[in-house]
Parts: structure tokens; sequence; C-alpha cells
């Protein structure tokens, strides 16, 4: 029996953060979604289920810089927003939840322009 594509990656995303809770020590998780069109990057406390800082590839200031919100480009961009923006909320500790997604092109451009921004993970 064929398992839906969409069932495999909610079991890869729930394993992933399985794991991240097992080794946070209470720090924020910085949480990546990718679309077909864009990129978004969330700052999470789940202990108090509260987003602190968020940033997208559809934000005013990005789309008028950026050629389209799905290369390597926007990702850089909209990573070195959401660490600007946690740092101003008072984070600078944080743990990668790539959710479905090999650590790889966009993802890893989000990644390293957040820690080139200032957040250590």
């Amino acid at each position: 029996m064929a398992q839906h594509k969409l069932d495999l990656e909610a079991r890869r995303r729930a394993r992933l953060r399985y794991q991240l809770r097992q080794k946070s020590g209470g720090r924020a998780r910085l949480s990546v979604f990718r679309s077909s069109q864009h990129i978004y990057a969330q700052i999470i406390d789940d202990k108090a289920g509260r987003t602190l800082a968020a940033a997208s590839s559809l934000e005013k200031d990005l789309r008028g810089s950026l050629k389209t919100g799905a290369d390597k480009d926007a990702a850089a961009a909209v990573g070195k927003l959401v660490a600007e923006r946690a740092l101003a909320a008072g984070v600078s500790a944080v743990v990668f939840d790539r959710g479905p997604y090999l650590y790889h092109g966009r993802v890893k451009a989000l990644a390293d322009a957040a820690r080139e921004g200032g957040l250590s993970f």
C-alpha cells in the first residue's frame, strides 16, 4: 500500500520536532517553511506557544528588491531579516527546525544568513 506524500512529510516533520524537543534545552525554535514561490521563517517559543519574530519573502520591503521569492537570494534575505528581528526581541540562541526539508539549497541559505545575522545554532 503506497503512502501519501503528505503523510510521509508529516512523519518526517514530527520525527525532527521530537528530536529538537529532546535537545533544545529551552531555546526558541527557528522554523522554516518553503513553498514553490516563497520562503517563510519564524522564531517560536514552544513553552509559551508564541511566535517571537517572523519574516518571509512576501514582505513589501523584500519583494521590491528580490527577483523572485523562490531562490537562494530570497532565502538569504529572509534569514538576515528574521535574525535582526529575533535579536531585537531578545533572542540570540535558537534550535534550527528545517521541517521535512533537506538541509540544502534555500533552507541552507536561510540558515547561513541567520547565523551571519547574529543567531547562534
